[in-house]
């Protein structure tokens, strides 16, 4: 079954694609362009599923999959690629989701990302998130982030990820990449031992619980940089989805925390390119003195407003983001305003209509 998995993943990177499914007896599945487009090939079988899942799923994490029946990992094919993966099982047969992981991680330019990201990337301590939904290209901006560091200054970086997806070279920084169930037990017990192991900067793939964002917090506080992603719609709502890791004794105290340690949070939303492929709106909430205030007094429902009347500090808010795509020609009006979290705003905006947004933040 080697040869029929390689002979998909090879066709599907040919073809861009950026996802692969396959489910016993149906054909396989290509997501190219966010479209899904079945692939002219024959299905494979049950038993086919079952071979090709004992193929690729790595021998420590063989006993998890019995157990829960899904596991992530990393698969690599020397002549084709890498790719994130997960083996799932859905009413009791086995099925694998791929998503391609390109070899070299891109630079800021190929990208499109604002210029204020490059600088984010060499604060000297604080919290940096990257936010967004699933498939938003939270993980690729981290590693372009590391990349960037790694090729302009001198530093030692240690990553926590589930699974690896970018590999990198050690350039002018010395890099250690731990996986999770292969270098060490758990995002916790990483995270318990790392400042132990000399960081400047940690950068931890997703921040999945309370004990993960405590032990970022004291990193930020002992003087390093910790980069890791969270999963919410908006930057307003990144600090939502923080809180909601604690009880609500604890959130005072949390947002105090975030007032103090919190660097950026950068929300990204992927938009069809005019040219093809994707191009990225993104929304940045900085450390700005009104934010740190209304984030030490509770007043969430105000950053929305902060970030749209931030421009000066480099803040931007989604809107601001799309209007700056379509006006360069980078996105459609249609597939910008289909985007928005206030589409009715943007639509004025793009006729040349905008309001004082920094009246709400006063009022």
């Amino acid at each position: 079954m080697k040869d029929y998995l390689d002979g998909i993943l090879r066709y599907a990177v040919n073809l861009g694609a950026s996802d692969i499914h396959l489910k016993a007896n149906k054909a396989p599945i290509l997501r190219v362009s966010a479209q899904l487009l079945p692939v002219e090939a024959e299905p494979p079988t049950d038993m086919d599923m079952v071979q090709i899942a004992s193929l690729i799923i790595p021998e420590f994490l063989r006993p998890r999959f019995e157990k829960e029946h899904e596991v992530d990992f990393s698969y690599f094919s020397p002549a084709i690629g890498r790719f994130r993966t997960n083996v799932y099982k859905q009413r009791g047969l086995v099925n694998i989701a791929m998503r391609h992981v390109k070899g070299k991680v891109p630079d800021f330019a190929t990208l499109n990302l604002p210029a204020i990201i490059q600088r984010l990337a060499m604060s000297e301590r604080g919290i940096v998130l990257v936010a967004g939904a699933t498939g938003s290209g939270k993980s690729t901006t981290l590693a372009c982030m590391i990349e960037y560091v790694n090729a302009h200054d001198r530093c030692h970086i240690i990553t926590l990820e589930d699974p690896i997806e970018y590999v990198f070279e050690d350039r002018q920084c010395v890099i250690n990449q731990r996986e999770i169930g292969l270098d060490t037990l758990s995002f916790h017990h990483a995270l318990k031992n790392v400042l132990r192991q000399d960081p400047d900067i940690i950068m931890v793939g997703e921040m999945r619980d309370a004990e993960s964002f405590a032990a970022a917090v004291t990193a930020a506080e002992t003087g390093h940089l910790v980069m890791s992603t969270v999963h919410s719609n908006n930057a307003a709502q990144t600090i939502t989805r923080i809180l909601d890791f604690f009880p609500q004794e604890d959130r005072i105290a949390v947002l105090r925390a975030l007032g103090n340690s919190l660097r950026a949070v950068i929300c990204q939303r992927m938009i069809p390119g005019k040219g093809g492929g994707a191009v990225p709106a993104v929304e940045i909430l900085l450390d700005a003195p009104m934010v740190r205030k209304l984030l030490e007094e509770g007043k969430l429902e105000k950053i929305p407003a902060a970030i749209e009347s931030g421009g000066e500090d480099g803040m931007q808010s989604f809107n601001q983001s799309i209007y700056k795509l379509i006006k360069a020609g980078l996105v459609s009006e249609e597939d910008g305003i289909a985007k928005s979290s206030n589409p009715d705003q943007l639509k004025m905006n793009l006729k040349g209509i905008f309001l004082d947004e920094s009246r709400r933040i006063i009022g």
